[in-house]
């Protein structure tokens, strides 16, 4: 099933991959940047088969929604964090009688932190975070100076073009969108200009990083706990060996058995299928 929600001059879809057992949680899917929600069926298929809802949202000018980065966009990471907020009362009709969840990957998982970290919402029940972080330049040992000559160099191309291209990396996006990330990888913090402080999040949060993690390694997702300060997290890691599988940033969703172990154990309380 899917779901448009009108975003002003912009449209947002969301993929609704299955209901669940009645009452059972739902689990709202924020995906990377440049990732169509289409990508994430099989973590999604995982969770459905244990009886769970799920649906996610595809990004402006990703997969299904119905818009492309131009000069003209103006919008940044506080504006995808609004777009959460949107997602959440489009699924409304889904949502009501069962607890909420936020899944979070990558540029997903900061803009749903953002998103808690703006309104406190005490209707998200948790959050998980997967290969997700602050991707902080001096957190990648010997890649530190590619990685730092790589985020701004992707802010430049994107301020003087007026949006980036997707050349090799992240799909084409609005220049605010790429400044706030490359501020993230330059800082180690988000931009005080978002108006967010992750410090105020309460929601329970579990965290997950994974093995061969090329974007967000085990440090940075450090990173960006160490920042949430007043909420409970439980941090877990995932090695290839669990997963009987070789992961990365993108591959985990191919591999995702014990992630979905993880998070279906640390619900307060499971369902059956």
């Amino acid at each position: 099933m899917q779901i448009e929600i009108d975003r002003g001059s912009d449209r947002l879809a969301v993929t609704v991959f299955g209901e669940g057992t009645p009452g059972a949680p739902l689990f709202v899917l924020v995906p990377a940047m440049g990732v169509p929600a289409r990508y994430y069926r099989p973590f999604a298929d995982l969770l459905t088969a244990a009886g769970y809802a799920v649906a996610a949202a595809d990004l402006r000018g990703t997969g299904l929604s119905g818009f492309r980065a131009s000069r003209r966009s103006t919008y940044g990471l506080a504006d995808l964090a609004d777009d959460v907020a949107a997602v959440l009362d489009g699924l409304s009709t889904l949502r009501a009688g069962r607890p909420t969840y936020l899944v979070g990957h990558s540029l997903g998982g900061q803009a749903a932190v953002l998103h808690l970290a703006r309104t406190l919402d005490p209707s998200v029940a948790g959050l998980v975070l997967v290969a997700c972080g602050l991707p902080y330049w001096r957190l990648f040992g010997a890649r530190s100076p590619g990685v730092w000559a790589f985020t701004q160099s992707l802010a430049g191309i994107s301020a003087i073009a007026g949006y980036w291209p997707g050349w090799g990396f992240g799909g084409r996006q609005a220049r605010g969108v790429i400044r706030d990330w490359a501020y993230t990888a330059r800082t180690g913090r988000f931009p005080a200009s978002l108006g967010a402080d992750p410090a105020a999040v309460t929601t329970p949060v579990l965290a997950i990083s994974v093995d061969d993690d090329q974007y967000t390694p085990p440090p940075t997702t450090d990173q960006l706990t160490s920042r949430l300060t007043s909420a409970p997290v439980t941090r877990l890691h995932v090695t290839n060996a669990e997963a009987g599988s070789t992961l990365d940033h993108f591959r985990w969703v191919r591999a995702a058995t014990p992630i979905v172990g993880h998070i279906t154990g640390w619900l307060p309380s499971p369902v059956r299928p």
